[in-house]
């Protein structure tokens, strides 16, 4: 690869003679490696064996970890379950109990075939097994996981923010809800989006008469869960509406399945709660979460976090261990030195989507597993769910109209500190190549920029 302002690092065994645009400013560190899966040989190398911060790059390990644990066909069930006797005119004398088992999909974009939502589908499935009156509580069941909603690593600054929404193995509409407010005569109304039932709610919110405006906080109460909307609405507006990261997911799912149950006629008489039930209890009704090749589809294609940490904690506790990201690491690493014959300390990870500050790899260990993913049963999953420069998804805009375009399909990497890219890219001369490029610094705009022209470069090349 010729290019100006190249880069040589002749230091990397068997490394052939190239260069690559890299832009080394005063400040940041590269890592970079390109391979030829073709012939086996390494094209450039620079800084490969360096620990990095990889941003939304660590999915790539995500997602190799959920298909080599569950393969494509895997899914997630959540159970609903009963305690005590179901009589004959439906009363159940006991509790209803939703236990999650880590469906990063539940109640959100994943319709079925007639475009039912799944809490829907899940209450409906309830009604069916003759359930017409719960004369106990609403109970969530959130045991899958351990009890860490916010990953270590994560800054302060990010937790109001969708993109971090709080992780528990009970989510649900990935742990977002939009709170509604309108006024109604001398008083506000508050609702949400998607229906919840249950939630405990202060409503402070005036009307103010003759007014167009409003002015409104909504606050949540991060152990008990309660919602504070405070401040006021003009009687002539219309109605306003705020996302809320909600800090309790659990208590938002059970409320949202009693809202679905109650639009399909089953009472429930007592209130929701949160509670780890290890009684024996009859299984009520299983609602199975879209297959596992949908789900990674969807979580690189758009990089979503919130997918990408439950899967991580759905992987170790499929292995036997607890559903938390300190038991994932460690079967991250079991699997990268079993399978992939990465270096023992090539990979830390502290979350499962790269948000993290503690999270570090290698741009070596990331070839080394898109090289594994291309001879595993579900490597084409891997790699037909990555973006794809120049039309699709967080690479639509970037190299078209290049070499690149409709060939280069990698896995994005962007955070505050770092640019990265890493997947597959066909040269033009038909090898195959597997590639990381891992900035970390202070200017990932410019470093973007040169990421897009070593894709291009990479996509231009001939021996």
């Amino acid at each position: 690869f010729q290019a100006e302002d190249g880069i040589r690092d002749t230091s990397v065994t068997g490394v052939q003679t190239c260069a690559l645009p890299i832009c080394t400013g005063r400040s940041g560190t590269w890592g970079v490696l390109v391979v030829s899966l073709t012939n086996g040989d390494t094209l450039f190398g620079f800084n490969a064996d360096r620990q990095l911060l990889p941003a939304s790059t660590m999915k790539l390990f995500t997602s190799a970890l959920a298909l080599d644990q569950f393969g494509p066909t895997g899914r997630f069930e959540t159970q609903v379950l009963r305690s005590g006797a179901l009589r004959p005119d439906g009363t159940l004398d006991g509790d209803l109990v939703l236990r999650g088992a880590g469906d990063p999909t539940l109640g959100g974009r994943f319709a079925d075939e007639a475009g039912t939502l799944p809490m829907v589908t899940l209450a409906r499935s309830v009604a069916a097994a003759g359930v017409r009156r719960v004369s106990g509580a609403l109970v969530g069941d959130a045991s899958g996981f351990d009890d860490g909603k916010v990953p270590d690593g994560w800054r302060r600054r990010y937790l109001h923010a969708s993109y971090a929404a709080r992780v528990s193995a009970l989510s649900f509409n990935e742990n977002q809800v939009i709170v509604l407010v309108r006024p109604d005569g001398r008083r506000a109304s508050i609702a949400f989006r998607p229906a919840v039932s249950g939630v405990d709610v202060s409503n402070d919110v005036k009307v103010l008469a003759g007014s167009r405006g409003a002015s409104i906080r909504v606050r949540q109460d991060s152990v008990a869960g309660r919602i504070m909307i405070s401040g006021w609405i003009g009687a002539k507006s219309a109605e306003r509406d705020y996302k809320l990261v909600v800090e309790n997911p659990e208590l938002f799912a059970v409320g949202a399945l009693r809202a679905a149950l109650q639009a399909e006629g089953v009472t429930v008489d007592g209130p929701i709660k949160i509670a780890t039930r290890r009684d024996a209890l009859t299984p009520v009704a299983t609602l199975p979460s879209p297959t596992l090749d949908r789900i990674i589809e969807q979580m690189n294609g758009e990089s979503n976090n919130h997918y990408a940490e439950l899967l991580f904690r759905n992987a170790a506790r499929a292995s036997g261990a607890p559903g938390s990201a300190e038991s994932a690491n460690s079967l991250l690493g079991r699997f990268l030195r079993d399978k992939v014959r990465a270096a023992p300390d090539a990979v830390f990870a502290a979350d499962g989507s790269g948000l993290s500050t503690l999270d570090r790899v290698t741009p070596r260990s990331m070839v080394q597993l898109l090289s594994y993913a291309r001879e595993a049963p579900w490597g084409q999953v891997l790699e037909q769910s990555l973006p794809v420069a120049g039309q699709t998804e967080t690479l639509r805009r970037r190299m078209r109209r290049s070499a690149a375009t409709g060939n280069l399909h990698a896995k994005t990497g962007t955070t505050n500190d770092v640019a990265s890219l890493g997947g597959y890219v066909t040269a033009s001369n038909g090898e195959d190549l597997a590639f990381s490029v891992i900035y970390n610094g202070g200017n990932r705009w410019r470093a973007r920029d040169s990421i897009d022209r070593i894709g291009v470069a990479l996509a231009s090349f001939s021996r």
